[in-house]
């Protein structure tokens, strides 16, 4: 594993010069009526899932999408060149917290959990998914009414799990690459990056089980970074973070 870091990290700095092929919309907004990908099938490779939910508010923004489909697609590139993971490269799925087929995949994405909401369905798989063994990723949202909201929604399926703040000392932070600083901002905002877990029986000494990017946006980082659109070295903190949570996920 070692090895993949030296030159790993090497091929990281080249980000832009990758080419990428976009797929569906190119900016940070899908369009109404730009309907996703179709979901692909399982076959026992790494593949990105991304879950969806009714926002709060309503309207035909629906918060969970952003980023989608360049994020997941140039994620899954690096994660080919730089890990021995092997990633489905040919699309990803979309899946609902009550879609027994979410526990097929390790790890999940939340997108804009400052607008997340759940039934009781969704409340009662995103607990058993927890429970079995599955690693959440959520991004994308800033300030304190969605940090809240994020908190409201988590707490509701696990009562007694407390949110902990993290810092560098986690092992998640060395499970691959080793992050020297978790000095980030947001790419829009300016406000300063939080790192937020909760672990099994609410003790650090065991598994992890969720990673939260508060007042960051490392899918708008990954969406963007054959563009030049965002600085090539945030976006490559922005890789080496997402590597490492899926990792780490992989090996707990």
């Amino acid at each position: 594993m070692r090895r993949w870091r030296r030159w790993g990290l090497a091929l990281l700095v080249l980000l832009p010069a990758l080419t990428v092929a976009a797929q569906g919309f190119r900016g940070r907004r899908r369009a109404p009526g730009n309907d996703p990908n179709p979901n692909v099938p399982y076959d026992g490779r790494f593949t990105f899932v991304r879950m969806r939910f009714e926002p709060l508010g309503g309207g035909w923004d629906l918060k969970w999408d952003h980023d989608y489909p360049r994020a997941e697609t140039h994620f899954m590139k690096i994660l080919e060149e730089l890990t021995t993971v092997k990633p489905f490269l040919e699309g990803s799925n979309i899946l609902a917290f009550d879609d027994p087929a979410l526990f097929k995949y390790p790890v999940a994405y939340v997108s804009e959990p400052g607008y997340w909401s759940m039934n009781e369905q969704e409340l009662a798989g995103l607990k058993a998914y927890v429970q079995k063994g599955g690693f959440l990723i959520f991004d994308d949202f800033a300030g304190t009414p969605q940090f809240r909201n994020f908190e409201f929604r988590w707490m509701q399926a696990f009562p007694g799990m407390t949110l902990v703040k993290l810092d560098r000392s986690h092992p998640l932070f060395d499970s691959f690459y080793h992050i020297e600083s978790l000095d980030m901002d947001h790419p829009y905002y300016g406000a300063k990056a939080e790192f937020w877990g909760a672990f099994e029986d609410n003790d650090p000494a065991k598994r992890l089980v969720m990673i939260a990017n508060f007042n960051n946006d490392i899918g708008d980082y990954m969406e963007w970074s054959d563009e030049g659109f965002l600085p090539i070295a945030l976006s490559n903190e922005a890789y080496k973070l997402a590597v490492n949570y899926v990792v780490y996920a992989m090996t707990h």
